[in-house]
């Protein structure tokens, strides 16, 4: 049934405008942080690894999480239109594909900003003066486990799109949450916090590559987030009106 629910995803998006967010904001991220990097290369001199630390900080801590989270409002807007909740859900589909389908939508959104983010960032390092020989050798794990940490956002706000008519509202909590994940990061506390993840992960704040036993915990702590907010939101259709 799977095979089913995510062709339908994609036919949302197809003459939407989401597309272009989502290619407009990594080029944003990367634009402010390679002139922050050009104009205070006196004091960022560690190179692709201070590159990295100016674009992941717009792009990794504000940026991918609100974008996110308009990912997610926008896949549950038709949902909510009418009584398109109530049609869906009586319709010949296993609720748990539906939610499923959504979620791998967001997920192969989210890689494709992942990785237009990392060959932004090549480029801008390029042009700035950076040389392709001193590429960091954590790049693709920062690749991964930000994406890894994007799907576990992104199922924390489906579940949230699904809940909350409103499209505003979800995205304005995952703002809040942006900062609060930064608050606990700060406070050591980043493993209890999806948001935090996120900056775990793709090292925007501390770019030295993680231990080999904190990567495993990072991408536990993931599944374990992905697993709950997927059973709560697969739970809720199934036991609620949504549409109410």
């Amino acid at each position: 049934m799977l095979k089913r629910a995510v062709p339908a995803e994609w036919l949302k998006l197809r003459h939407s405008h989401l597309w272009i967010v989502l290619i407009a904001l990594p080029i944003v991220s990367v634009l402010m942080g390679c002139g922050n990097f050009y104009m205070n290369q006196g004091v960022l001199q560690n190179g692709w690894y201070s590159l990295w630390s100016q674009a992941g900080l717009f792009y990794g801590e504000f940026f991918l999480p609100v974008l996110i989270a308009i990912c997610c409002a926008y896949l549950c807007r038709l949902e909510h239109s009418g009584k398109n909740w109530n049609m869906l859900l009586t319709a010949p589909i296993p609720v748990a594909s539906i939610f499923w389908a959504k979620l791998f939508t967001a997920g192969m959104l989210t890689a494709f900003v992942q990785v237009v983010f990392v060959l932004l960032y090549i480029i801008g390092g390029t042009m700035v003066g950076l040389s392709l020989s001193e590429l960091p050798g954590e790049l693709y794990g920062w690749l991964v486990r930000g994406w890894l940490a994007a799907v576990t956002i992104s199922s924390f706000q489906l579940l949230l799109s699904m809940r909350i008519r409103s499209f505003a509202v979800p995205v304005g909590i995952g703002l809040g949450a942006a900062f609060l994940g930064l608050g606990m990061y700060v406070a050591k506390a980043g493993l209890f916090f999806p948001h935090s993840l996120l900056t775990i992960g793709m090292g925007v704040l501390s770019p030295e590559s993680l231990p080999p036993q904190q990567q495993l915990t990072v991408v536990i702590v993931n599944l374990f987030y992905i697993a709950a907010f997927s059973a709560g939101a697969i739970y809720r259709m199934r036991t609620a009106d949504v549409s109410a």
